[in-house]
């Protein structure tokens, strides 16, 4: 099984990540923010990632520090398990509905660091979580993982449920790309030979 455990410690923030990238989508995640947790339970169960997350941070400053921690230690648990990334099938994709919500994302898992989002929220904020930061978080976990990640709002009028998409959506795109490919097993999926 591809396991790993990270911590992640500043001034501002502390974060405990567990994960299980070979797993039925077990999880234990607490955050400060309701919303937010409840996001990465969702990442967690739909992506069949076994996750444990615990975190804390300087929400006396605002949410700014942690959520964006929280992509970026989220990011480093998903490079440091992968390794050198032999025999995954490297890129991911998924269209996801909710509601009156669709979202896609798609990534590659390609060693180089690129983040896009297109779309827009009607509100600020999504029970307590600040959706100002959300493309914060989503740079921070590219950043760190080292992948080209797109994220687009098709379409859709409830933020709750557009946020949710991109959470799922993102959980199945990761899940397909970090899938093990028995026809190329333990060879790196580049013509570099290195990702």
């Amino acid at each position: 099984m591809r396991t790993t455990k990270l911590t992640r410690n500043t001034n501002e923030t502390q974060i405990d990540i567990s994960i299980n990238l070979d797993g039925t989508g077990i999880y234990d995640v607490k955050t400060p923010i309701g919303f937010l947790t409840h996001m990465l339970e969702s990442f967690a169960k739909h992506g069949l990632f076994d996750l444990e997350l615990n975190s804390m941070g300087d929400l006396e400053v605002d949410q700014h520090h942690l959520v964006e921690d929280v992509g970026i230690a989220l990011g480093e648990a998903f490079d440091q398990v992968l390794g050198d990334k032999k025999g995954i099938n490297r890129n991911g994709f998924c269209i996801y509905p909710m509601d009156d919500s669709l979202v896609t994302v798609a990534l590659d898992l390609g060693g180089r660091p690129y983040f896009s989002f297109l779309g827009e929220f009607r509100r600020r904020y999504c029970g307590e979580l600040d959706l100002d930061l959300l493309e914060d978080f989503f740079r921070g976990f590219s950043s760190a993982l080292k992948i080209n990640l797109f994220i687009e709002i098709n379409q859709g009028t409830n933020d709750h449920h557009k946020v949710e998409a991109i959470f799922k959506a993102l959980a199945k795109s990761l899940m397909q790309a970090c899938s093990i490919n028995s026809r190329i097993k333990n060879i790196i999926p580049s013509t570099k030979g290195v990702i």
